[in-house]
């Protein structure tokens, strides 16, 4: 199929190759990626909104190369909002050293963003001001990354383990499967003058994951060093970093099967636990029947 001109909320787009195959794998083609992301986009697009978003794209499916993309590429729609932000974590710096990023509100921009085979979309975990600015973090969160043979038995018993020590700080998280091999965990944080910047939401992630390291040396480990993670769960705490990004609730993943970033319910989590096979990775179309049972499981 050739080029293909669709009104999204009175946006003309031109969407192309929607039988092009992006998961080889399962056949899943562009024209069900974008179905996907139209359909999920409910859910989804709250958890995108004022945040700069950083793509992975995968132009000829996921057993081709890949690309991270930041900047708003050429030929970004001049309805398509973006933001202009600093390049390094500090909140100091003012309009030098910027990348311009795009800030996906609306489903228009999502099926823009989908249709470029942008398959997984990456957030900070702060959001930006109308005019661009970035705000302090509103969450912190703890990317649970199991080290071989350790899987996501292991990350759902050590986020037991992260949510009470979360608790300890007055802080209540959410559970996400992270759609590749772990969970990564959320905690909403106050507003205004008063809550954390990234350096301080950094820190406070550290203290809990070498905390729990001290506590349960056989099982978790704080350290960046890979060689130190086999049959651990690594808790990555820099991705709280005003720099970094992890990839958002409900977006797709560029792996070999069409696996989401899925918010889950701490019942589950301590199914996960107490089974070695009680918890997997979800597919987008089991994405979309817990979305039309449950609503969205990511809510604060």
């Amino acid at each position: 199929m050739g080029e293909l001109q669709v009104d999204v909320e009175g946006r003309t787009l031109t969407i192309s190759n929607l039988d092009k195959v992006l998961y080889p794998r399962t056949g899943t083609t562009k024209g069900e990626v974008l179905n996907y992301y139209a359909t999920v986009s409910g859910v989804l697009l709250p958890h995108l909104r004022d945040r700069a978003v950083t793509r992975i794209r995968w132009p000829h499916g996921v057993d081709g190369n890949s690309f991270f993309e930041k900047n708003k590429p050429a030929g970004t729609p001049s309805w398509v909002r973006t933001a202009s932000v600093p390049t390094t974590g500090s909140r100091a710096q003012s309009d030098r050293d910027t990348l311009d990023f795009p800030i996906c509100d609306d489903l228009a921009t999502l099926t823009w963003l989908a249709n470029l085979a942008a398959l997984e979309l990456h957030v900070h975990q702060w959001t930006v001001t109308k005019a661009g600015r970035p705000r302090r973090p509103d969450r912190l969160v703890i990317d649970l990354d199991p080290g071989e043979p350790a899987g996501l038995h292991e990350c759902a018993q050590v986020a037991l383990m992260v949510r009470e020590a979360l608790a300890e700080r007055d802080l209540e998280c959410s559970p996400v499967t992270s759609g590749s091999k772990g969970l990564h965990l959320y905690a909403a944080l106050p507003q205004g003058r008063g809550g954390p910047d990234s350096d301080g939401t950094t820190a406070l992630a550290k203290e809990v994951a070498e905390e729990l390291q001290a506590a349960h040396p056989a099982l978790v480990t704080a350290a960046m060093t890979k060689a130190k993670r086999p049959g651990k769960v690594f808790l990555d705490w820099s991705q709280n970093s005003g720099s970094k990004t992890t990839v958002s609730p409900y977006s797709l993943r560029g792996r070999a099967l069409p696996t989401v970033a899925t918010p889950i319910t701490w019942d589950e989590v301590e199914a996960g636990a107490e089974d070695p096979v009680g918890l997997d990775q979800f597919r987008f179309e089991e994405v979309l029947e817990r979305v039309r049972d449950h609503g969205d499981l990511f809510l604060p």
